[in-house]
């Protein structure tokens, strides 16, 4: 086993689990789910069944990551946020055929108690404020807050707020990056 597992935490067969992941108290990982390598599941965390997870994510304590729900690498979770994944679920009807999909993109980070309502994409690098109900689909490098969540501007891979410059130029401080704004869409000019 190339991974930590927790002696509470339970993991069904037919899972696939990356090098050095490390899965903590009382979490489970159900079975057709597959995860990525360097991944880390706080205590109280739920995946699956059938969930893809890229390498690098961190999920916080007490998220459950359900069946339509796929993130792409670097993923940040925060504790006790909430995905759903049908849009009007009844205890008496079973809904199954009818999950949608949730995808949330490279390197975006969801702040502690948001809440996602299914069949929307996460941009890249967006950053979801605490408490926020996503209901729509997020850009790339949006800083979004509020319910339901508005965009308030534009964060840089590192999670800081963009600051434009005379010329509308902005540089990511994380790695040099330089944007634009371009129809209300951040672009990128330059890339190391």
């Amino acid at each position: 086993m190339d991974y930590f597992m927790h002696e509470s935490a339970v993991i069904d067969t037919n899972v696939q689990i990356g090098k050095g992941c490390k899965i903590w108290h009382f979490s489970h990982i159900l079975s057709g789910s597959v995860i990525g390598e360097n991944c880390s599941f706080g205590q109280n965390c739920v995946v699956g069944p059938n969930v893809r997870v890229g390498s690098g994510c961190k999920v916080q304590n007490n998220v459950s990551i359900y069946e339509g729900v796929e993130l792409e690498n670097d993923v940040f979770l925060g504790p006790s946020m909430v995905f759903t994944n049908v849009n009007n679920p009844r205890a008496f009807i079973n809904r199954r055929e009818e999950f949608r999909k949730t995808l949330l993109k490279k390197g975006a980070s969801i702040g502690a108690n948001v809440t996602i309502v299914c069949g929307v994409s996460i941009g890249e690098y967006a950053f979801v404020g605490a408490g926020s109900v996503v209901v729509r689909d997020v850009p790339s490098y949006a800083l979004m807050v509020g319910v339901p969540a508005r965009q308030i501007g534009w964060v840089d891979k590192a999670g800081l707020r963009l600051e434009f410059d005379s010329k509308g130029i902005a540089i990511d401080s994380y790695d040099k990056t330089r944007y634009r704004l371009v129809e209300e869409r951040l672009e990128v000019i330059y890339e190391n």
